[in-house]
């Protein structure tokens, strides 16, 4: 059993610090974009339409999508009735609250945008991100453990972890099964599918839609749900609701492939 005794701030210099949450964006967006424009040249050859520059400009379209969609998908998901009467507090973005599911709506409005100003099939840049966002969630949920926060159910696990900053419980790491579900799992999936002969463009976005959505719902199950909101029905979480939206629009993606393969 181990105690959470670890620190958030990585480097504190007085004027300004340097979180682990925020090394694990700038870590998470980093990785993916090398690895992004390392799948492209890889079909370069295929698809002659798209080259690795076109990655390099999408990249600050995303950026701004995950901030914002994060964001403004955590203010409605999750805590709309206090955003409402604290307006103002919707621009501290620093004091916490991003929602993956809202960055992931705003991965795609922004994908959507630059694909038509660029004259770009969206579907192949959204199998892209597929296929490299697993490594920023895999940051993220490590960053996660290191705040303490999104913590796990009380347990009786010999790996089971207390947390200072919430009570003296020991309970799961769900940020670290996460990591691995969410993060490790669903890249090996994703990104055999890319790899696989007879790649079709449009698979890996909706393999990632239907796998997260499903591993997440799974790790939703060993995760505390936020306090001011519990169970809908008491029994589903805002994520796993939420998931299971991303795998219905996962296999209406797949049901249309096919039929346009036919």
């Amino acid at each position: 059993m181990f105690t959470h005794n670890l620190d958030p701030i990585l480097i504190d210099l007085g004027f300004i610090s340097l979180r682990w949450y925020s090394l694990a964006y700038i870590f998470g967006i980093l990785i993916g974009w090398w690895y992004g424009k390392k799948i492209i040249k890889k079909f370069q050859n295929k698809y002659s339409n798209f080259i690795a520059d076109d990655f390099d400009d999408l990249i600050t379209y995303l950026i701004f999508g995950i901030v914002i969609g994060g964001r403004v998908g955590y203010v409605i998901f999750y805590n709309l009735n206090y955003y409402i009467e604290n307006p103002l507090d919707i621009v501290k973005i620093w004091q916490g609250g991003m929602s993956f599911h809202g960055a992931l709506i705003g991965i795609i409005i922004v994908t959507f945008f630059f694909s038509y100003r660029r004259e770009k099939n969206t579907l192949f840049f959204l199998d892209i991100i597929a296929c490299v966002s697993p490594i920023g969630i895999f940051f993220g949920r490590i960053a996660n453990f290191i705040n303490g926060e999104l913590v796990g159910k009380i347990s009786s696990m010999p790996w089971s972890v207390i947390f200072p900053n919430v009570d003296m419980m020991p309970r799961h790491p769900s940020q670290i099964y996460e990591a691995i579900l969410e993060g490790i799992i669903l890249f090996l999936i994703v990104n055999f599918y890319i790899n696989k002969k007879g790649y079709i463009i449009g698979t890996c976005s909706y393999v990632f839609l239907i796998s997260y959505g499903a591993l997440r719902i799974v790790s939703e199950f060993f995760r505390e749900p936020d306090q001011h909101l519990g169970y809908i029905f008491n029994l589903f979480s805002v994520g796993s609701i939420l998931s299971f939206f991303m795998i219905i629009i996962g296999l209406i993606m797949f049901y249309n492939l096919k039929k346009n393969e036919i």
